[in-house]
């Protein structure tokens, strides 16, 4: 058969198979088995028992559940409250005033989460009753929120950054430092239309509250001192070069649970639920991982990435016009599938067209990710949207309504990182110097 007949075939029996409700994991596994037995002269079962085996033998993928498990004890900590407490004496006084603090406690929750659903949860169970309570605009504060909760996928450590580092073989050390200040330029956007929504819409904005004295506006500020210190134990030790990924990963274990143990949250049930949703959590994408490996060699030996980077390179597209497309693409498959099902589904077939296309394989990284980030917030398959439904109720169409200003301002920033891209390579470039 020629390449697009198998392209088609292959294409065609993974929809079939995901549009059955088949696991993503064992979905991928049956299309590259499928491929390599009908149109590749080699023995699949070898193929895909040193495929699967060479996917998940690799140290760096050691810090994907360390990481997990971080997040899931402090997801299980006062941690909302303590942030909400310590950040909003310091809000009143912005344009958008509280609701600032679903943005500013997401961006801080998913530096010690990497999870987009978590951050959502999280942040959400302290700051949604608030908000509503104190008379705040119910859209604003459920769009906030659930675009917010989209910088766990961003801001390391982040567990989609650990898959596509494991997918694509590149520094995973370097893709957290390039996520820094893309994810902060995403928390800046979004704080910056809340500011101006809140200037536009005056009269659906409640009173403003009674003045925080200054000293007591740092007294409470000493709540959040806990968290930052994690955040630049685990951050700061990957940038210093004092650990890799890994040993990051289980300093911040460390201090999550002395945190954890700190606040009075540790015992022997929470320790015991942090522990099996993490190792349920880790299982699920080192599955999907195995399976995209085998479906990725399979390709392999079809030869379509190769065909696929010789069209591209043959067509002269540029690399904008390839990036407009792929932007596109991204977005209507992120309509039918979570961030790390298009990460380990697509990167075997684009990468080769990225590389023909001459751009930086971190900065693709940091692109994809906050392109990626609107799966989470666009129906049917929104993962945030789900929470938040679970949060308040409200239908998830609904709620995909009140979050399209911010799945607006994600638009921007893949604008302004295409543009600028010092922006996700500036850093992991001074990390290198160092």
């Amino acid at each position: 058969m020629d390449l697009l007949t198998i392209s088609l075939t292959l294409g065609g029996l993974l929809l079939v198979l995901l549009a059955a409700g088949l696991w993503v994991a064992l979905a991928l596994m049956i299309a590259g088995l499928a491929a390599i037995f009908f149109m590749v002269p080699v023995p699949p079962g070898a193929v895909m028992a040193t495929t699967v085996w060479g996917s998940i033998n690799s140290w760096d993928l050691a810090a994907l559940p360390m990481f997990i498990w971080m997040g899931e004890i402090l997801f299980r900590t006062r941690l909302a409250e303590d942030m909400f407490a310590g950040l909003a004496p310091w809000m009143r006084r912005l344009p958008g005033r509280l609701l600032h603090v679903n943005i500013l406690g997401c961006a801080i929750f998913a530096a010690v989460s990497g999870s987009s659903a978590a951050t959502t949860a999280t942040i959400g169970r302290m700051s949604l009753p608030e908000l509503r309570k104190r008379g705040y605009d119910e859209r604003m504060a459920i769009g906030s929120l659930a675009g917010s909760g989209t910088l766990g996928l961003l801001i390391p450590p982040s567990i989609i950054l650990i898959v596509y580092g494991a997918a694509t073989e590149q520094s995973i050390a370097r893709l957290f430092i390039a996520g820094v200040i893309p994810g902060l330029m995403l928390a800046a956007l979004f704080m910056g239309y809340t500011a101006v929504w809140s200037l536009i819409n005056r009269r659906r904005m409640p009173e403003a509250d009674a003045r925080v004295p200054y000293l007591q506006r740092i007294w409470q500020t000493r709540r959040l001192f806990p968290i930052l210190a994690l955040i630049a134990g685990v951050i700061g030790s990957i940038y210093g070069g004092f650990a890799s990924p890994t040993e990051a990963a289980v300093v911040g274990v460390v201090l999550a649970l002395a945190l954890s143990w700190f606040t009075g949250t540790l015992n022997r049930v929470t320790f015991a639920d942090a522990l099996r949703n993490a190792s349920r959590t880790s299982c699920m994408i080192v599955l999907i991982l195995a399976g995209a490996s085998v479906l990725t060699v399979a390709m392999g030996y079809t030869g379509i990435p190769r065909a696929l980077a010789q069209f591209i390179a043959e067509q002269g597209y540029s690399p904008y016009a390839l990036l407009a497309a792929l932007t596109l693409f991204f977005i209507v498959l992120g309509c039918f599938l979570d961030g790390i099902s298009i990460v380990v589904l697509t990167a075997s077939v684009i990468l080769p067209m990225v590389e023909a296309a001459g751009l930086d394989i971190i900065w693709f990284g940091i692109y994809l990710v906050i392109v990626v980030e609107m799966s989470q917030i666009t129906p049917p398959v929104g993962f945030n949207l789900f929470v938040i439904q679970g949060l308040t109720g409200h239908n998830i169409l609904k709620v995909a309504g009140m979050t399209l200003p911010f799945f607006l301002m994600m638009i921007v920033a893949v604008v302004l990182i295409i543009m600028f891209p010092q922006l996700a390579l500036w850093l992991p470039q001074t990390m290198l110097a160092r």
